[in-house]
């Protein structure tokens, strides 16, 4: 049976740190020396110790979505065949013949592979070598399965939906699923096409402002945090970046989409180069899991928040920390905050979380700080129930709309931003709602969250214009 995936979305769950302990026990005995040939040694397991190093460093770049060099490291047999080179990557009990080992053994400091990438560690490369040396064992389980555009995942329930995203021209929407990114037409809402990648959890994926990329942040959990980059006319990845060990979150554009931030649960921000897919900004400010991300006007500040309660201000060029946006008094913010967003033309920042109130901030603090202000607060709206998880102004600024969840059913609700009046308040029974997004056309808002129903509606009314779920046709 596939996975379900119908679990609350992890960022909003406490994490809970699993530690392993192993152990090797050896047998001593009085009359043998202890350096004695029958001394217990460990053989090098494929699964635990040689895949993570591929998944980490190879695995962006050579996957059924993205074959560099037509080598795929994802499947097993195709990772021993190698590419388009004759040679063979990997032999079994023999280095020297291994094709592999050449390409990634630093000469003068520099290797083959990975491409315009620092050389795998001493200790990397030793792993890699004696597992080859060993027979290269292959020990996955066998109910492990992979994913791509010939083998996409197949529901036996709608997926959990934490993204939502219109197009900037607003013909498609961009849902996230198992695996994938959903592609939906707007004119039928039928289903377009599947961008499928590595991640098996979709965090958050978001269009470039001028929508001919989809940025996606995701990843596997405890293993493996993933920013992928799709050329969106093409449907084809251009790259997907290893960050990590778990999950990323709330992607977002630099204005001249050169930049693209997101946030970690090692309590990071982080941003890299759209071009390159290098990192240009590091920061550790927050002191719990960065959940949602947004640039400037200017694109020279990053605005990030947090589990920690708290909105927090980065200069992009430095990659300093600036200063808290929100109060910094304790008890001023009821939990954590879970999504960001900038108004379209002005320094303001609409943000949603634990307490189920929407605010309004100004970025740039104009008053000296005071222990107990928040002076940066332009604007509180009425509270929702539950949490808030997710938050959108449409185009102009003018509106926006909010997201929330309280046992098992949901809210959605479109407010004026400059008078705090509620437009409208739309129910939700089945499930609550993680994610939100404004049609750029103002026609309709789309919510979506546990129930795995993209809900299409209204503004104006709060009406429920159209509905579908998000399971795809199975694979023929």
């Amino acid at each position: 049976m596939q996975p379900t995936n119908r679990q609350f979305p992890r960022r909003y769950l406490t994490l809970v740190a699993t530690v392993v302990i192993c152990w090797q026990a050896c047998s001593l005995f009085a009359d043998e020396p202890a350096d004695s040939e029958s001394a217990t040694t460990t053989q090098i397991s494929y699964f635990r110790d040689v895949r993570p190093v591929f998944q980490r460093h190879c695995h962006g770049c050579h996957q059924p979505a993205k074959s560099g060099g037509e080598y795929v490291m994802t499947n097993f047999d195709r990772l021993l065949v190698g590419g388009e080179s004759e040679e063979k990557a990997i032999v079994a009990g023999s280095v020297d013949e291994s094709a592999l080992i050449h390409l990634i053994t630093p000469v003068d400091g520099e290797a083959d592979m990975p491409k315009d990438a620092k050389p795998l560690s001493d200790a990397e490369i030793e792993t890699i070598t004696k597992w080859i040396a060993e027979g290269a064992p292959n020990d996955s389980p066998a109910s492990t399965p992979r994913y791509d555009a010939e083998h996409p995942p197949e529901y036996v329930s709608p997926p959990v939906l934490t993204s939502l995203d219109f197009s900037p021209d607003g013909k498609y929407l961009a849902v996230s699923g198992y695996h994938e990114v959903l592609i939906y037409r707007t004119d039928d809402w039928q289903l377009e096409s599947r961008l499928i990648g590595l991640s098996e959890r979709i965090e958050s994926a978001e269009f470039s402002p001028t929508g001919d990329q989809l940025a996606v942040t995701g990843g596997s959990p405890g293993r493996l945090g993933e920013v992928q980059l799709w050329n969106f006319a093409e449907r084809a990845l251009v790259y997907s970046r290893a960050v990590g060990y778990d999950t990323t979150y709330g992607a977002s554009w630099s204005p001249d989409g050169k930049l693209l931030a997101f946030g970690c649960p090692d309590n990071t921000i982080r941003a890299i180069s759209v071009e390159s897919g290098e990192e240009v900004l590091f920061n550790g400010a927050h002191s719990n899991w960065v959940l949602d991300t947004v640039f400037s006007v200017k694109g020279d500040h990053l605005i990030s928040v947090s589990r920690d309660r708290s909105m927090k201000l980065i200069n992009v060029p430095t990659q300093r920390f600036v200063d808290n946006v929100t109060s910094i008094t304790p008890g001023a913010l009821k939990g954590g905050l879970n999504a960001v967003d900038r108004h379209p033309t002005k320094d303001e920042v609409l943000s949603g979380g634990a307490d189920g109130t929407p605010r309004i901030y100004r970025i740039f603090r104009e008053k000296a700080r005071k222990i107990g202000d928040d002076f940066n607060l332009i604007r509180a709206f009425p509270v929702m129930p539950g949490r808030i998880f997710d938050v959108a102004f449409n185009k102009d600024g003018q509106r926006f709309v909010s997201g929330s969840s309280l046992n098992g059913a949901g809210q959605v609700s479109v407010f004026q931003a400059g008078d705090g009046k509620q437009v409208s308040k739309t129910p939700v029974a089945d499930g609550g709602i993680y994610a939100v997004t404004y049609d750029p056309q103002n026609r309709w808002v789309a919510a979506g969250g546990f129930s795995g129903t993209v809900f299409i509606i209204n503004p104006e009314d709060g009406s429920i214009v159209h509905e579908f779920i998000t399971i795809p046709p199975p694979s023929n």
